[in-house]
């Protein structure tokens, strides 16, 4: 199993302060939302998507520590206890810490950490998903709870579940020299 794995943190739960207005045939052709909102708070999504199945396995939690990131490791132990998993992250400190390096100690030879090069984020696979996860539901979405984003987020990853798709790199080895940001392989 691979999985290519990162978090999004900082999801914002922002409900409206006023109801928004719908649009009224001759004046306004779309919802009009008043510029003042109210903050609940914020989540931090943990994902990974197996780049063999295009699932995605997901957390969402209200803060992002390496004890979150344990508990993610934990979860995918417990779904494929026999699998070896090799993760594709980047070089946050929390994937290497104390924690981490304590609870991967309990479980030896099954993980293998593949840790993208330092500011190219952008090709962990993961990443083109939490793109389109923000352009398809987090721009604009007003809820009125932290439990009700969170219950959209997992709304949104399940229904993806249900037809998993298999994101592929689009780049040829050929092209690497015309690779953005000048990154080579």
């Amino acid at each position: 199993m691979i999985i290519s794995y990162d978090e999004k943190p900082g999801i914002q739960a922002i409900g409206n302060v006023y109801p928004d207005l719908m649009p009224v045939e001759g004046h306004y052709s779309s919802i009009a939302r008043d510029y003042e909102y109210k903050r609940h708070g914020t989540l931090s999504l943990l994902a990974g998507i197996d780049l063999i199945s295009g699932r995605i396995y997901y957390k969402v939690f209200e803060q992002h520590r390496s004890c979150e990131f344990v508990e993610y490791l934990r979860e995918l132990v417990s779904m494929f206890p026999e699998e070896k998993i090799i993760i594709i992250l980047d070089n946050l400190k929390m994937h290497t810490s104390e924690e981490t390096r304590k609870y991967l100690a309990t479980v030896p030879d099954k993980f293998e950490f593949v840790f993208t090069p330092k500011h190219a984020s952008w090709l962990n696979i993961i990443e083109s998903f939490f793109s389109k996860m923000v352009r398809g539901v987090l721009r604009g979405i007003r809820v009125d709870s932290i439990k009700e984003l969170k219950e959209r987020i997992s709304q949104y990853i399940n229904q993806l579940n249900k037809k998993p798709v298999l994101f592929t790199w689009r780049y040829k080895m050929e092209e690497r020299d015309e690779m953005p940001g000048g990154i080579t392989i």
